[in-house]
């Protein structure tokens, strides 16, 4: 096993990291902004390191200054969790020509999976189901308008080296299509240096529907089951949960089976994620994306098949065999809710400093936080506060005890997202298992 690990994250990701690292004996090393010196995770590891910068929300992508770090503090490994630079192949790259273990899949997958339009084409020759769209960058608005012609509107425009639901927009027609062009375009070439742009059909009743994969020393890739992610605000993910409810068993036979496939076909080693559109109506799935990283609803998986997916990191990359709990039916059901500092209404950030933080307890209540009371939470980083686990024998349990937990659960300074959390889990579509991507802007009309 790994003697000592380089955190190169924050918050709450980067506590929970240090927590299975800790009970695997592995020594940590946290890496902070001046901002973030206070909070838990910092303490938390055996050995912290600032970061200085002109911006704090920069310095968790300085490669040099994080490279630097796990040098002074003889650090062997490097887990990046989510976000910042965990899908960046350069970073994992320069990791390995130091010397250093990566925690994740090598630098070929996360490139070939980064660049939505090769990923397309790589997972439609694995024989993965992919929607109607462009084979090819469009490379200006006229032809984007003639692909449009052929894949019919309405259509969704995304930047090729976007994720994480980032750089993405719908249009309607010619004149909504030639506008969200230029403004996708414009944000990718801001946000990822890259402006090339993809066009797929949209479809306007969707779920989204992804599967955890982890790919082993020898070769193999196995799926454990998937999250349904469908609750979401501007394309960004608000409530998971596991199984979904919307998968009959054949269809989830054929969802995992498709995962895998796409996971083989990268050579996929490590933990990641295959995100998929399904299409209730017709049973219809088609490939989205692949998340070369451990995903932020990474809990609900942990709970229903009994399993600690950064353990199973550390130890694939490691090379060590990997515990593997059975890969059959899930035991039970779980739900997670990310808890921002956001208001519930608009989902419009509010930081503050948390004068009074009060985490639930009880039977089947997981509570991942990266704050506490008396932290500020700054306007610097995502709006993330903690991430709200609830595992039950069955859904309708699972959601009672969601449902005690969110009014249980007391944060006071920030805004605070939680009273979202309680209409949802009475409304009657969420309640039966029958929504889809739209959910959120329905409750909001």
């Amino acid at each position: 096993m790994i003697e000592s690990l380089l955190v190169a994250n924050r918050g709450e990701i980067a506590r929970r990291i240090i927590r299975t690292a800790r009970r695997l004996g592995v020594r940590t090393v946290a890496v902070h902004s001046e901002p973030d010196a206070g909070l838990p995770f910092v303490a938390e590891a055996d050995q912290a390191v600032p970061l200085t910068g002109p911006h704090p929300g920069q310095v968790y992508r300085d490669v040099d200054a994080l490279l630097a770090a796990a040098k002074a503090t003889g650090a062997q490994a490097v887990h990046p969790g989510y976000g910042f630079l965990s899908e960046n192949p350069q970073f994992a790259r320069a990791v390995l020509d130091q010397g250093l273990t990566w925690v994740g899949p090598g630098p070929d997958a996360i490139a070939a999976m980064g660049d939505k339009i090769r990923a397309r084409n790589l997972m439609a020759a694995a024989g993965v189901p992919v929607a109607p769209g462009s084979t090819e960058p469009v490379p200006d608005p006229a032809a984007a308008v003639a692909a449009a012609a052929e894949i019919g509107y309405p259509v969704m425009v995304k930047a090729a080296a976007g994720g994480g639901g980032m750089g993405m927009a719908v249009a309607a027609d010619e004149a909504g299509l030639r506008r969200e062009y230029e403004k996708v375009g414009g944000f990718a070439q801001r946000m990822f240096g890259d402006p090339a742009i993809l066009l797929e059909r949209f479809f306007p009743r969707v779920r989204h529907v992804e599967a955890q994969i982890l790919g082993l020393p020898d070769g193999r890739v196995l799926a454990y089951g998937e999250r349904e992610c469908s609750v979401q605000r501007r394309n960004q993910k608000l409530a998971e949960e596991s199984p979904s409810p919307a998968l009959t068993p054949q269809a989830r036979a054929g969802l995992l089976a498709a995962a895998v496939r796409a996971g083989e076909a990268v050579g996929y080693r490590n933990a990641g994620t295959v995100e998929f559109l399904f299409a209730p109506d017709t049973g219809e799935f088609f490939f989205l994306e692949m998340n070369t990283r451990l995903q932020v609803e990474h809990p609900v998986t942990e709970a229903v098949y009994q399993i600690d997916l950064v353990e199973a990191q550390l130890r694939v990359a490691a090379g060590e065999p990997v515990p593997q709990p059975a890969l059959g039916a899930p035991v039970g059901h779980a739900i997670e809710l990310r808890v921002n500092a956001e208001d519930p209404k608009r989902f419009l950030p509010g930081p503050g400093t948390i004068t009074s933080w009060v985490e639930p307890t009880g039977d089947g209540v997981r509570v991942d936080a990266g704050y506490a009371a008396g932290n500020t939470v700054t306007p610097h980083y995502d709006s993330l506060l903690a991430k709200l686990v609830v595992h039950g024998a069955d859904r309708p349990q699972a959601l009672a005890r969601a449902r005690a937990a969110v009014a249980g659960f007391e944060i006071a300074g920030p805004k605070c997202n939680l009273p979202f959390f309680a209409e949802l889990l009475v409304d009657p579509g969420f309640v039966a298992g029958d929504y889809d991507t739209g959910i959120v802007a329905a409750l909001r009309r």
